[in-house]
This record gives C-alpha cells, structure tokens and sequence, in this order.
C-alpha cells in the first residue's frame, strides 16, 4: 500500500482513521493492563480477597484467578500489545506521507498508547483488571497457543511465579509504617504497633532474654523463720510469690505464696520448712518464650527456674514438657512417681511439698523466669505489679483502729488473724506512721 494514497474523506479515509483509533486504543489497554495486573502480588491480592472493603473483595476474586499464571498473562498482554503497536503504521501511512505517519504514530503511542494508560492503571489496577477481566480472559484463550509455549519457557528459565511474603524485618517495618505516629496516615496505636513488634520479636527470644538473674532475685531459706522481719521484708519486697531455697540460693525447691501468709502469726515465728512450697517447674535457658508461654497458658504454673544449659547436653527444646529433674538417687517406685510429674508437670498447678526431705537439684540455676517476664518481653513494657514498691501508710488511731492511705482499694477479710497479723506490725518497734509495703 503506497503512502497517502487514500483521499480524505473518502468513506475507506473514515475506515482507516478509526481503525487507527481503536489501534491506539487496544495498545493503550493492553499496555495499562500490564501494568496495572503485574503490579499485583499473590499475597495483596489473597489479602484483599479476604479482608478487603466490599468492593476490593468481588475485584480481588475476580483477578485473582488471572493473575496466578503470572508468565501466561504477561505473554498474552505484550503480545497483544505488540500487534496492535506493529498495525498502527500501516494504517497512518495510507492516510498521512512518511513525515507525518511517524510523528502523529510517536505521539499517539506515547502519549495514548503507554503514559496516560499506565498512569491510570498504577493508581486503579484493581478496579480496571475486574472490569476488563471479561477481555483478559478472551485474549488468554485466543493467543494461548503462541503464549503457552513463551510462558513455559519463561517458567523453565526463571520459575513459576510464587508468593513474595515479607521477612520478619520488613514485616516490623510495615506495621511501624501503619502506625498512627508515623504520619503516614495508618490507624494503627502506638500500644498495637508496640504489640504486634514485640509478637515478631519474642520468636527470638529465650527464657534467658526474659529471665531475672539470681544475683537480682529475693528467695528465702528454708531454714529460716517467718518472724517480724522476714515478713516486713516480704511486704516491702511486694512480691505475690517468693521462691524458696535449701542450702544455697542456686538450690532453689520451689515457693510460697504471699496471700497465704496472712493466717500466720509474726511472734510465733513459723519455720519456713513447715509452710506448704509450691513445686515449679525448671527450664533450660535456651527455651524460646513462647513454648514457656504455652505452658503457662496451660496453668501448670506461672514461674519457673531457669537452669545452665550446657554444651554436651543441650538438646532442641521440647515445647510440650517442662522440665523437672533431680539428681537424688531414687526406688524404682520414686522414679515413676517422678516420670509421671514429668509427664504432667504437676497437672493440679504444681505438687506441695511438707519441707521435711529437700530435693537438691545438681544444675547450675541462673535465674527465675515468670509469666510477668514473658509478657513483658510481648508488652514491649515493663510492668510494676511486682517490682515497683507500693507505699501505704498506716496511722494507728485506736488499738482496734487504722487509718490505711493508698492510691488502690484494699479490701481485708474480717478475721482474727487477719486483725492480729496488722495489729502485731503496729505494736511493734515501729513508729505509728511506720510505711509499709503490702504486695497486690
């Protein structure tokens, strides 16, 4: 066909000029299509599938199907997209001399072929692939014999397409970035951002990142009695627990509970060895937090001792078990009981132990780690239920009569040994405006 041989205005000038039209047109689409159905991720797309707003859930679906053969659909795009760029020319040179076919060719492809659909595309890719998912899949089933066999290849050459999960790293930042104090208009608080990092990060946590030290924990001797100052010491501390050990601090064979010690009398001076000590359970410093998390869930206990692990010994962490051992050699009848502890982790919330016969337990202990510590390392916050002292003052008026000043309601049982555990502190030594702590 020689160039500008059709006459304007001629009916095959009009046909020639639309034809040209719609060329542009078809290039345009298949260019913004490109654009718009490749930028889509697998995984944006699944998420928008499921938990989108309405709208993004029907184009999400709709797309969805689309774009999991991501080399077929790319084939079939450029493919359409090149025929339609390589029949543009010969149109425009029937109409218009060799000049200006190639400028008014340029522009029109420039400009309608690839900027502007593109530029629309990228800002509502979702939204124009499911209106024009219809045509998509017509041409995927036209062109599929000359895209099947690039797209294989493509396949062979550079793997299937798959889904690009965010790493633990940039998935933190991601959900910093959604974070309201980010300006970057997220909904996210400071405490759900603070929340969800802290999530990602106790995955590399061990009980030794959450654990208090044993140069740093207060314990008690189980020789030792419970007289005035051992108690005024267990209130300023403002423990709700306080572990028990034998011989050595390292030796640590369980605790007692703060609240029980209420009934007993300071003058008296119970031994220690004569109150009833929870068994806890002992765990090795490289259990990662979360397995000790799911055993506190399961309210085995809410504290456990944290021992040495060693080298030749160390074994991958058990996440079903805590661990409870003991070096004292023991009958055939001792050692089942024991398997069954094992077993069980003290199913009741920990066995009691009368304080007569004393385990010692031949492991290096360095810490104690609590249910406290774990979710603390999850909080991304230190919490002071246990380790902020809580001051409250006690005036005696009368001598069957106190006024107690705190920031928190404290409610006391009505007992005799409840009035007789307070009245023996202010009878003391003590000054009548004495600051005491009492544990929550």
């Amino acid at each position: 066909m020689a160039a500008n041989d059709v006459p304007c205005c001629e009916p095959r000038f009009w046909m020639y000029l639309l034809i040209c039209v719609g060329l542009v047109a078809f290039a345009g689409l298949m260019s913004g299509l490109t654009l718009g159905l490749m930028s889509l991720s697998l995984v944006d797309l699944e998420v928008l599938a499921t938990s989108g707003r309405p709208d993004d859930q029907k184009n999400a679906a709709k797309i969805l199907p689309i774009v999991k053969n991501q080399h077929l659909l790319l084939c079939t795009l450029l493919i359409s997209n090149a025929m339609a760029m390589e029949a543009l020319p010969i149109f425009i040179d029937a109409l218009l001399p060799a000049w200006g076919a190639i400028v008014i060719s340029v522009t029109l492809i420039l400009t309608f072929g690839e900027i502007i659909p593109q530029a629309i595309c990228s800002r509502y890719g979702l939204s124009v692939g499911a209106k024009l998912s219809v045509v998509v899949r017509v041409l995927l089933l036209v062109l599929f014999p000359l895209s099947y066999p690039i797209s294989k290849l493509l396949d062979w050459l550079l793997g299937k397409g798959h889904f690009a999960l965010l790493r633990r790293a940039e998935l933190k930042t991601f959900v910093d970035m959604h974070g309201n104090k980010a300006g970057k208009g997220g909904e996210l608080t400071q405490e759900e951002t603070a929340i969800i990092t802290g999530a990602l990060d106790m995955t590399l946590k061990t009980a030794r990142d959450a654990m208090t030290p044993l140069t740093k924990l207060f314990s008690l001797d189980i020789n030792s009695k419970l007289n005035e100052k051992t108690m005024e010491l267990i209130l300023r501390k403002g423990h709700s627990r306080v572990p028990i050990y034998s011989g050595h601090p390292t030796n640590i064979i369980g605790i007692i509970l703060v609240k029980n010690l209420i009934k007993f009398n300071p003058e008296e001076e119970t031994p220690i060895r004569n109150l009833t000590i929870r068994k806890v359970p002992r765990v090795r410093e490289n259990l990662p937090l979360y397995d000790i998390l799911n055993q506190f869930q399961q309210g085995h206990s809410h504290m456990a001792v944290v021992i040495k692990s060693h080298n030749e010994t160390k074994e991958p962490a058990d996440s079903n078990k805590l661990e409870l051992e003991t070096a004292t050699p023991v009958t055939e009848m001792e050692l089942g009981h024991i398997k069954l502890q094992i077993r069980n982790i003290c199913s009741n919330g920990c066995s009691d132990t009368d304080g007569k016969s004393t385990p010692d337990f031949d492991e290096d202990v360095i810490g104690i780690i609590t249910l406290e510590d774990v979710m603390e390392e999850l909080l991304q916050a230190e919490s002071e239920h246990e380790s902020k002292e809580i001051n409250i003052g006690i005036t005696r008026r009368t001598s069957s009569a106190m006024d107690i000043t705190s920031g928190i309601p404290i409610i006391f049982i009505p007992s005799f040994s409840t009035f007789f555990f307070i009245q023996s502190f202010t009878n003391s030594s003590f000054s009548n405006s004495s600051t005491y702590s009492l544990p929550i």
